[in-house]
């Protein structure tokens, strides 16, 4: 199993919306590196630390597991969505998701700025200058570090 870290914005889409529709799509990621993650490398039932970002302090709320394999990325090919693709076509699509589902919600929310100041989590990619990707793998002793500060489960 891999663990992995996703990011999203809490105002359009937080561990709170998760635990209430209990599994989502993860649709609209549009950098190649993000997708290519969830396309090839993500298997169902790795864990997924639900990062918060652009939030005030963003940080890690809760976990989500992969649910299902990867399959096209509907939001590509409607044209009223803010992530049409026009180059996408359904016998050659660009884009791929998969769905996640919710695991907890931490009982403590870990802000960016702790994990930062904690030693044990040195090396984890969200804590590298200029990381922007909306996905990105997480170490399995950093994945259970960040459990722990948050007060979880992470299964």
């Amino acid at each position: 199993m891999r663990h992995w870290l996703i990011k999203s914005e809490p105002d359009v889409f937080s561990i709170d919306h998760l635990a209430k529709v209990k599994r989502e799509p993860w649709s609209g990621v549009r950098n190649y590196q993000a997708r290519n993650s969830m396309w090839k490398d993500m298997k169902p039932g790795d864990l997924a630390l639900f990062y918060h970002s652009n939030a005030v302090p963003p940080g890690v709320a809760g976990v989500a597991r992969v649910v299902g394999d990867a399959y096209p990325d509907p939001t590509q090919f409607d044209e009223a969505s803010e992530y049409f693709d026009p180059k996408a076509t359904k016998e050659n699509p660009r884009w791929w998701l998969r769905d996640f589902e919710f695991v907890e919600k931490f009982p403590m929310y870990i802000p960016l700025q702790e994990m930062k100041e904690d030693d044990a989590l040195q090396g984890m990619v969200i804590l590298q200058k200029g990381t922007r990707l909306s996905i990105t793998p997480v170490e399995a002793a950093h994945y259970k570090r960040v459990c722990k500060l948050g007060g979880g489960k992470g299964k």
